[in-house]
């Protein structure tokens, strides 16, 4: 599968040979809040908009916001960077309820964020009840940005500069607001509804990336707490010109989709119904109508998490310090104790609620249990430690305080009835979404580096029940990006493996979950991992695929190709007829430009880092047996369609002299304690060398080292010409190879001149063949 980073020079290409959008397309806009109140949007006509908002204290504002440039948008997709406003007119219908009016003090502000005409950050802001002709409530506006005035009073107010922005933002207040801390009397709920948007002037239509991938076998995954401020028109939009089909794994997330009550000075989740509130409630229900609009279904996904600034205390999970489970997200998430019936009960009430969401919009209900574990810190501690669990799993759960080496046997014991606990758990949301919707179809994601850590190996106990074996759910979804990134293939690989034997669940009946790049500046190193990680599991049999997940595709320009039908078929494992190819040709090949000056000097760029060899194997062909046999092979081959093994005459082995290779030949890396698999390489030249993937090594030849011993066991050849080692080789292990090696080649032509009268008279024939670029 073949990938590609798009970066800002492909946005602005693209936004060159694309196609366009009015400025205030409702589909662009976004919210933003302060927690811990709540709003969305969604569009719900191509000129209208709808936002929905809960207000709980007396400080909380609202932002409906156009931003200059777009952030959010894959650079194929983005919309053109405008950042002078004053060209423009905007109108709309304006309709509210539960909103201050647009009469009020403190009532609906549009506020300018940029720069003065002497490039001084400033902000200016805009009664837009000055810019209205109607009720406070239900009015219509007529905004020209080029004669906007600040202020209270029409006509009084300095004029506001709009020739250098970067957002504006209708602000939206509660009646309550004062701008005091504090809470409101109850919580205030409110709508907006912005009808008729329309933009004109010479600056109304902006260049926009219209890229359209075709379906390349991938599903995507999401998440509520990335994508809430945006509209679910806009995801869409970008999941499908992307190229993803099939479904969409969507992930509730752990910090905007409850209600909330007091408790003290805090606001915890409210577990009275409805338990989802009112934005969440809209955005969903428009995502699940537009997904199934556009041919997608969508994994309504929960988790065990909850921010923790809002989680009931008696509902953590804690360690024997009485510490809470916490992630390492900022602000923190905290984990759910299996063991609480509260927060039990609240879980099961989001499950149904989700269930329901899908039932109400007539799409098939599909709900994934997300990451069911007990907390295991780096150290081994172990969360079993709240009051509900010690109260199930008995005295001796004091004693179980961390799961690192071999715990004694009273605490494998311990373990293995937290694991039925947790199953017993996820079972009741399992049966809870059932209760809804009998008919839907139950998923549990399980996260492999953690449950399968080697340093802790009986917590697999807790977090790997027996229990949760097949047919206890649906589908089996697995995650292992903190094993991909870091380039621990043969981990991914064994885990796998290791998971589905334990839970019984076939290739055909799980789907693997590729990603995900926390950080932008891994990127260049983290995707091809993934994307060799999402091939892998391809050809295990996997039949669900998801790239985890759209904000970090987005950001990265992550772009994915077709999976060409036959992919895999494209290459024959065999071998170039070796009597035919011992008198061949060889011509490797670089790429480079040169430009040269009116002065004569030169300017070189290498276009390419690798030679690419090209070869001419008529000097072997010496008979007409030899002519026959060629003529077999290249039919076979389908003329220049297939690719096969062929061996170079000059340059066969790692061996400097092409000799017989040793296990300390090449230097293919240094340990680092987590990488299972290292490129087969040969290096060319001293200083600076010239390196040479090898990815088609002669099997049996391979001979490996480390730290120039070499290593009979622990390690096996993998496609691709990589060694992967059962245990990663320990941080500063030089490891080394030697191997035997063929090019991957295919005929450079489709036609193949034969001619006998020519052959007699001792004219050679060319057979002209070109390496493949495979690595």
């Amino acid at each position: 599968m073949g990938h590609w980073l798009a970066d800002a020079e492909a946005a602005a290409r693209a936004q060159a040979q694309g196609g366009w959008l009015r400025r205030f397309d409702p589909r662009y806009w976004t919210v933003d809040f302060p927690r811990p109140m709540m709003a969305g949007v969604v569009t719900t006509a191509v000129d209208a908009l709808r936002v929905e908002a809960l207000f709980y204290n007396r400080d909380d504002l609202a932002g409906l916001i156009w931003e200059a440039e777009d952030r959010r948008d894959h650079p194929l997709l983005r919309y053109e960077t405008a950042r002078d406003f004053r060209g423009v007119t905007l109108r709309f219908r304006w309709r509210s309820r539960g909103l201050k009016p647009l009469d009020a003090v403190h009532g609906p502000t549009l506020t300018l964020e940029g720069r003065d005409p002497e490039g001084r950050a400033r902000a200016w802001y805009v009664r837009l009840w000055n810019y209205a002709r109607g009720t406070p409530e239900d009015a219509e506006i007529r905004l020209d940005f080029a004669a906007l005035a600040a202020g209270w009073t029409p006509g009084e107010g300095e004029g506001a500069y709009a020739g250098d922005l970067d957002r504006i933002m209708v602000s939206l207040a509660a009646p309550g607001y004062d701008a005091k801390p504090g809470r409101l009397a109850a919580p205030a709920e409110a709508w907006l509804e912005l009808s008729g948007l329309r933009c004109d002037g010479p600056g109304a239509v902006l260049a926009r990336g219209d890229a359209w991938l075709p379906p390349h076998g991938a599903g995507i995954a999401t998440g509520y707490d990335d994508g809430y401020n945006q509209t679910p028109a806009r995801l869409i939009g970008q999941i499908e010109a992307l190229g993803y089909r099939g479904a969409i794994c969507h992930y509730i997330g752990m910090s905007h989709y409850f209600r909330l009550r007091p408790d003290g000075v805090a606001l915890r989740a409210d577990e009275a119904a409805p338990v989802l509130n009112g934005p969440c409630r809209m955005w969903h229900a428009d995502l699940l109508r537009r997904a199934a609009a556009a041919g997608l279904e969508v994994i309504l996904s929960l988790s065990y998490e909850m921010l923790e600034a809002h989680c009931w205390e008696a509902w953590k999970q804690r360690f024997a310090d009485g510490s809470p489970a916490l992630t390492g997200w900022q602000p923190p998430s905290a984990l759910l104790s299996p063991a609480h019936p509260g927060a039990m009960a609240y879980l099961q009430a989001v499950a149904r609620a989700l269930a329901s969401l899908a039932v109400a919009a007539g799409v098939p209900v599909r709900v994934q249990i997300g990451e069911p574990w007990w907390w295991v810190r780096a150290d081994g501690a172990i969360a079993l430690h709240d009051a509900a669990a010690r109260a199930v799993l008995g005295r001796e759960a004091a004693t179980v305080t961390q799961v690192r080496g071999a715990p004694p046997a009273a605490a494998l014991a311990v373990l293995d009835r937290a694991g039925a606990l947790l199953a017993a758990s996820t079972a009741a949301l399992r049966d809870a979404v059932k209760a809804v919707a009998p008919e839907a179809e139950t998923l549990l994601l399980v996260y492999l580096p953690t449950l399968l850590d080697p340093a802790t190996p009986e917590a697999r106990r807790a977090n790997l029940p027996a229990a949760w074996a097949r047919p206890a759910f649906d589908r089996l979804q697995l995650e292992d990006y903190a094993w991909v990134t870091a380039g621990a293939a043969g981990a991914s690989a064994r885990g796998a493996e290791e998971a589905g034997a334990r839970l019984g669940y076939p290739p055909e009946r799980q789907d693997y979950l590729a990603g995900f790049v926390a950080d932008a500046e891994a990127a260049a190193a983290a995707w091809p991992r993934i994307e060799a990680a999402a091939a892998a599991a391809r050809a295990r049999g996997v039949a669900r695929l998801f790239v985890w997940a759209l904000p970090q595709v987005a950001r990265d320009g992550f772009t994915r190709f077709g999976e060409e039908e036959g992919a895999m078929d494209a290459f024959d494992e065999v071998d170039f007829p070796l009597a035919l190819g011992r008198e061949a040709q060889v011509a490797p090949g670089f790429s480079t430009s040169i430009v040269t000056s009116a002065a004569g000097h030169e300017q070189r760029n290498s276009a390419w880092a690798e030679a690419r060899l090209r070869f001419d194997a008529g000097p072997g062909v010496r008979s007409e047996a030899d002519m026959a046999r060629l003529l077999a092979f290249f039919r076979a081959r389908r003329g220049a369609a297939r690719g096969f093994r062929f061996r170079d005459p000059f340059d066969s082995s790692s061996a400097a002299d092409n000799g017989v290779p040793s296990p300390t030949d090449q230097r293919l890396g240094l340990g680092d304690g987590q990488r299972t698999d290292f490129p087969l390489l040969k290096l060319y030249g001293e200083g600076d060398p010239q390196g040479r993937r090898i990815t088609r090594p002669v099997a049996g030849s391979v001979r490996v080292s480390l730290d120039g011993v070499e290593r009979l066991a622990g390690w096996q050849l993998a496609p691709g010409g990589l060694i992967r080692f059962a245990a990663p080789p320990a941080p500063g292990a030089i490891v080394r190879a030697g191997y035997r090696f063929d090019v991957p080649v295919r005929f450079a032509e489709d036609r193949l001149e034969v001619n006998r009268a020519a052959f007699g008279a001792g004219i050679a024939t060319s057979v002209p063949l070109v390496e493949l670029r495979e690595a």
